[in-house]
């Protein structure tokens, strides 16, 4: 679909009563972008998930504020590779610390993603998948640099979009984009809101957390595919809620827990 039509699928004449209709529109126009456009690289990230775990080694997820609910949304997730951990930092996971702003203070301090990579169980050979939609911020772009200098290979996933019209926060000037193995790019314009309204200043409603977590459980899926084809029974977990399911991941869990750090 053309850039016009989009724009005029969410423009402000759209009544409020059709705004749902236009949003979901406007994230299942993303998602097709990002499935045609970006398939081969969330393919070739599955894989690369596939041969870290071939290879004995451990997979990580991390992002900071509204990025790391897609990263979150892999770990101990019913239908999802048991081996994904989430590699958390205090103070940025989510809105639970207060003020909610310090989170976002946070991912500007130069220093921290060392710090938090030098206590971590993370080592070369493993697998970090860091999720920055601006991917203009220390954090993001330090936890990068640093991983590929311990020999962990990195996934970004991020929205170019942003680092050909924003400025680098981090001191080299570089964006996350610039310190990764394989890049997926959201396709989430600078901004990440998707309507406007004739009477509201700022534009709204977000597709960010949508469209990522999408990604991320498409990488998952090409990561268990993969797994299968090569004869290895991907190590997947049940939901807790149907009969059998906790026995099933207990088995899985106790198989893997040399690669499991989210239940200690």
């Amino acid at each position: 679909m053309a850039d016009s039509d989009r724009s005029n699928r969410r423009d402000g004449s759209d009544r409020s009563d059709r705004l749902a209709g236009t949003y979901f529109d406007a994230a299942i126009e993303l998602l097709r972008q990002v499935r045609d456009e970006e398939g081969e690289r969330i393919t070739a990230a599955g894989r690369l998930i596939a041969d870290t775990v071939v290879a004995g080694g451990r997979v990580f997820s991390f992002g900071a504020g509204h990025s790391s609910l897609p990263a979150q949304d892999t770990v101990y997730r019913a239908g999802g590779l048991a081996i994904m951990n989430l590699l958390s930092v205090p103070g940025v996971v989510g809105v639970d610390v207060r003020p909610a702003t310090l989170g976002s203070a946070l991912e500007r301090v130069d220093g921290l993603a060392a710090a938090v990579l030098d206590t971590s169980p993370l080592k070369a050979g493993d697998v970090l998948v860091i999720i920055s939609l601006s991917g203009r911020n220390a954090l993001p772009v330090e936890m990068a640099m640093n991983a590929r200098a311990l020999g962990i290979k990195v996934i970004g996933v991020t929205s170019v979009a942003y680092a050909e019209a924003t400025k680098s926060r981090h001191a080299s000037g570089g964006f996350l984009r610039d310190h990764c193995d394989l890049v997926l790019d959201s396709r989430i314009p600078v901004g990440d809101a998707e309507l406007t309204l004739p009477g509201i200043d700022a534009p709204f409603a977000p597709a960010s957390t949508v469209v990522t977590s999408a990604i991320m459980q498409a990488v998952v899926a090409t990561a268990a595919g993969t797994l299968a084809e090569r004869g290895i029974d991907p190590p997947l977990l049940r939901s807790g809620n149907v009969d059998g399911g906790h026995d099933w991941n207990a088995r899985v869990m106790g198989d893997y827990a040399d690669r499991i750090f989210y239940r200690t």
